[in-house]
């Protein structure tokens, strides 16, 4: 196999990095390091909620609901993702913060992929 081919399973890869398969965070040498684009795997219980908004957002996101019932707060509206396949966009310049209201499975793509998002525990 060559070295800029890896074959994975998205459930299992996502645990190991909060649900980052692909992104500037990972090692260089590795062919899901991309500067470019950043992919999540995202599986979220009941409940669970961004602990702080997104403020100076750099970047562009699509996020599609693959199952469950999710919720996308921007500035003035409140998305509700409740079928598989309903999906929502936002451009840089838009804050958002997110929550589960059930168990549920969600695909996020950001461009460009930039360090400096990323909630820190405590915080």
């Amino acid at each position: 196999m060559s070295d800029s081919v890896y074959v994975g399973n998205a459930g299992r890869d996502a645990v190991l990095d909060r649900g980052w398969l692909l992104g500037h965070f990972k090692d260089a040498g590795d062919p899901r390091h991309s500067e470019a684009v950043e992919i999540k795997w995202g599986v979220h219980p009941p409940g669970d909620e961004r602990p702080q908004w997104v403020r100076g957002e750099e970047r562009t996101a699509l996020l599609v609901l693959v199952s469950g019932r999710f919720r996308v707060e921007l500035p003035g509206r409140s998305v509700l993702l409740e079928r598989q396949g309903d999906y929502v966009v936002w451009g840089p310049g838009v804050d958002h913060s997110w929550r589960a209201e059930e168990e549920s499975v969600v695909l996020t793509v950001r461009w460009p992929s930039v360090p400096g998002y990323a909630v820190t525990a405590g915080g």
